[in-house]
C-alpha cells in the first residue's frame, strides 16, 4: 500500500545516499536507516529522549555515522487525512532535526506504522518488555520503507532505468 506523503521543504532529499527515518515521540524516538540506493530500510535505534542538548548530540552523531543525506519524519494524521496536534508537533520536530543536522526533511504519512509494528511484534515470541524496547524503531522502519517504496515508484515512472532493482526479505527485523 503506497500511502501519500506530505512534503514541507523546497530542498528535496537526494536520490542516492542513506536516509534516516524518524518515528517521533515525546518520550522515545524510533530511528531507521536506508541503504545507499534507497531501496531497503532497516530498524536502527530506539532513542530515549534526554533533553535538547543530548538529543542534538545523538542525532548529529547518527547522521554523521551513516553519512545521511536526508530525514523522513513520520507525520501522524487522522483517518480523514487531516493533520492533528501531533502532526504539528512532528512538523516542528522535523524542522528542529533539519536545523540540528543540516539535512533536508520530508514527511511521511504514518497512520498505520505503529499499528503494523505492534501487529508484527505480537506475532513474535518476544516478551512485552522486549516488544516495547523495539516498537519505535520498527515503526520508523515501516514508515521509511513506505517512503522508499513510494519514491521508487515515482523514480521508475519518471526515469528510464538501466538496471533491475530487487529486494527481498533479508531479515531486517532481526537485531541483537
Amino acid at each position: 500500500m503506497n500511502e501519500p506523503r506530505a512534503e514541507d521543504s523546497s530542498v528535496k532529499i537526494p536520490p542516492r545516499g542513506r536516509i534516516l527515518g524518524i518515528d517521533y515521540g515525546t518520550k522515545r524516538v524510533g530511528v531507521a536507516v536506508s541503504d545507499m540506493f534507497q531501496q531497503i530500510a532497516s530498524p536502527l535505534h530506539n532513542y530515549q529522549r534526554n533533553g535538547q542538548q543530548a538529543d542534538e548530540y545523538f542525532f548529529r552523531s547518527v547522521a554523521d555515522e551513516y553519512e545521511s543525506v536526508g530525514l523522513v519524519v513520520g507525520l501522524p494524521v487522522h483517518m480523514s487525512g487531516d493533520e492533528s496536534k501531533k502532526s504539528r508537533e512532528a512538523r516542528r520536530y522535523g524542522a528542529w532535526l533539519s536545523r540540528v543536522t543540516s539535512l533536508p526533511v520530508e514527511f511521511q504519512d504514518e497512520r498505520f506504522s505503529s499499528v503494523k509494528a505492534e501487529a508484527l511484534m505480537l506475532q513474535s515470541a518476544l516478551t512485552k518488555k522486549q516488544r516495547k524496547s523495539r516498537i519505535d524503531k520498527l515503526a520508523a522502519h515501516i514508515l521509511l520503507q513506505a517512503f522508499l517504496d513510494g519514491r521508487g515508484n515515482e523514480s521508475s515512472a519518471s526515469q528510464d532505468s538501466s538496471h533491475t532493482q530487487t529486494s527481498g526479505d533479508d531479515g531486517v527485523l532481526d537485531d541483537e
